[in-house]
């Protein structure tokens, strides 16, 4: 089968796209890549929360898929919004590299130990996070593509950003880890790339579902179903991250007010079998602490 995959332009999305292009070759598939440029490319100076969220990165190439100017859409998970086009799906999760955000300093660690340090990141729950441990320093925006946010750090007088692992690993950037960050529960579906299709396309997502990986599914969707049963989205910090270990499945999520002076964690588990909706549960458990109150008070202008 010729598939037509569209992808954004990044270095990182685009050796997301070279990686399938690859699975899909080893299948003996022939693949074109389509490359376009999403709002949340063009927009560099403003948080992503004012944007409209994540769905800023995915519009673009799910407008593609509707008109059927590509077959399949190549996105990190993590920038899917749970609810999507009642015409589009995931049709594949690829196998998951490590999930955890990392720190990347741009001299030493030694500001750790202060009370005044500068940490770039324009994400709400990396932000939330670190002031819940760290509510002393002080927290500055910082867009673009990863090497853009490692020059941008490099040319600042801040201390450090956050970037998530997978990143940095799949663009040999790991020399730039100074400290993966254990403590900070990352976004559901972190380090996981997706596939999106239309739904009607049956054919090709036989095709496509032959590249997934039914553990990264599994686990990513249980992340997935907390975010969305929290009605929790781009500007909400909330982390999941779920993993399986001797068929069983261990979710640990967290939701926080902005500053991160509340913080609400959850930690549950379950056999394999009995696991496809720990999400659901987990959600139902933090909303019982109170959960939903720090996202209303989040979402407030």
């Amino acid at each position: 089968m010729h598939i037509k995959l569209g992808t954004r332009k990044s270095k990182l999305a685009l050796w997301q796209a070279h990686h399938v292009e690859k699975l899909l070759l080893n299948n003996g598939h022939t693949v074109e890549i389509v490359k376009m440029v999403s709002e949340g490319d063009k927009v560099l100076d403003t948080p992503l929360p004012l944007m409209g969220g994540k769905g800023v990165f995915t519009k673009v190439l799910d407008d593609a898929l509707l008109n059927k100017e590509i077959d399949i859409a190549v996105h990190s998970l993590k920038d899917i919004p749970t609810v999507s086009d009642k015409n589009l799906e995931i049709t594949a999760i690829l196998k998951r590299e490590n999930p955890t955000d990392a720190l990347v300093c741009r001299n030493d660690l030694s500001f750790l130990n202060k009370k005044d340090a500068v940490i770039a990141t324009s994400s709400t729950r990396r932000k939330a996070q670190w002031l819940n441990k760290y509510p002393t320093h002080q927290i500055v925006d910082i867009r673009g593509n990863v090497p853009t946010r490692i020059k941008k750090l490099k040319e600042s007088n801040w201390d450090a950003t956050l970037l998530a692992c997978a990143g940095l690993i799949r663009l040999d950037l790991e020399n730039e880890i100074s400290k993966q960050i254990d403590w900070m529960v990352g976004a559901p579906g972190q380090g996981a790339v997706a596939i999106m299709s239309l739904k009607e396309n049956n054919k090709l997502k036989s095709v496509i579902s032959e590249i997934s990986d039914p553990d990264t599914w599994l686990c990513t969707n249980i992340e997935r179903q907390f975010l969305n049963t929290l009605n929790g989205g781009c500007s909400s910090p909330v982390g999941a991250h779920t993993y399986i270990e001797d068929n069983k499945v261990f979710f640990n999520g967290v939701v926080l007010n902005e500053n991160g002076t509340k913080k609400i964690n959850i930690n549950i588990s379950e056999i394999k079998e009995n696991a496809l909706n720990l999400g659901v549960e987990a959600a139902k458990i933090a909303i019982d602490k109170g959960a939903k109150k720090l996202i209303d008070q989040n979402d407030k202008p």
